[in-house]
């Protein structure tokens, strides 16, 4: 599937996403209602409220149900898409949980361990605003503040 994006590349620096710099772009088209997560199989139609995408760079986007299984796939993208690789990622994009806009997921500020659940559980809950992220935590018993270079293969396994 293609679509008319313009590049957003991931900040320079992220240890698994070598020779990428920061740019922007527009968020992807909404999901269609047939749009299936590459990860868990779900519709993410009917999740609007934390869904996320990845675009590559030949124009593709790949939708998700929520970032936990988003940094599943960008951690080993051709364990769910074989004809994909994370160096082709162009950007990221998350659902601020407050504003239910999509933001560049490579900026956010992701909250850990909250009691707010997503679709599939345990959750990270996205945040464009550092300052809305700590309020968050306050609120929901968030656990710990994290960056996008912050999400390792760990974080995520620790939420199932």
């Amino acid at each position: 599937m293609r679509f008319g994006l313009t590049i957003l590349f991931l900040s320079a620096g992220l240890s698994f996403w070598p020779g990428m710099a920061s740019g922007q772009a527009q968020p992807p088209a909404q999901p269609s209602p047939r749009e299936k997560c590459p990860v868990c199989g779900m519709f993410v139609a009917g999740y609007k409220d934390f869904l996320t995408a990845t675009a590559f760079k030949d124009g593709a986007v790949f939708y998700f149900d929520g970032p936990k299984d988003m940094f599943r796939f960008l951690f080993e993208p051709a364990k769910y898409w074989p004809s994909r690789d994370r160096s082709d990622t162009a950007s990221v994009w998350v659902t601020d949980y407050y504003s239910l806009k999509m933001v560049d997921g490579s900026a956010a500020f992701y909250v850990r361990g909250s009691d707010v659940l997503g679709p599939m559980g345990a959750e990270l809950i996205p945040f464009a605003k550092e300052d809305e992220a700590k309020e968050f935590m306050k609120d929901h018993q968030g656990k710990a503040l994290l960056r996008f270079a912050d999400v390792t293969p760990d974080v995520i396994g620790g939420l199932d």
